[in-house]
């Protein structure tokens, strides 16, 4: 649900304005972890992407067989939900997502998908790879 649907690569997004951040990483079962995450807001690319007013989800899918995950748009468009290509300033290995991930300090470390592929944003809400097996849904911090 977007007016310009896109397809960016990953040296677009570095030519965009870069949002540097730390974040606690909360995970489910109970350790955190403090890093720094460089990367763009998803903000930005639904204001670039022309987002329907009507989208009220945003669905995030992986090169990862079938891990995909949703979100409600106020998380997702939370000034600290971004799409991140680095950590601790240098690109993402591949045990953190390589070469493109979500991530948000608004959300548990499951909610934050990793080798991401597509961004939709949708009318109604989806699921996700955990989610559908008995996760909370929202998952917030």
């Amino acid at each position: 649900m977007v007016a310009r649907p896109m397809i960016l690569t990953i040296d677009q997004l570095r030519q965009m304005p870069m949002t540097d951040m730390r974040i606690r990483h909360h995970c489910v079962e109970g350790w955190s972890a403090v890093a720094a995450w460089q990367g763009v807001r998803l903000r930005d690319i639904a204001r670039m992407a022309g987002a329907a007013a009507e989208a009220r989800y945003v669905e995030f899918r992986s090169f990862d067989s079938g891990y995909y995950s949703s979100w409600d748009l106020a998380s997702a468009l939370h000034p600290q939900t971004i799409l991140a290509y680095g950590m601790n300033g240098h690109p993402l290995f591949p045990e953190h997502g390589a070469p493109l991930r979500l991530y948000s300090a608004v959300k548990l470390g499951y909610k934050n998908v990793k080798y991401l592929t597509e961004v939709n944003f949708m009318p109604n809400r989806t699921g996700g790879y955990w989610e559908d097996q008995g996760y909370e849904w929202f998952a917030g911090v």
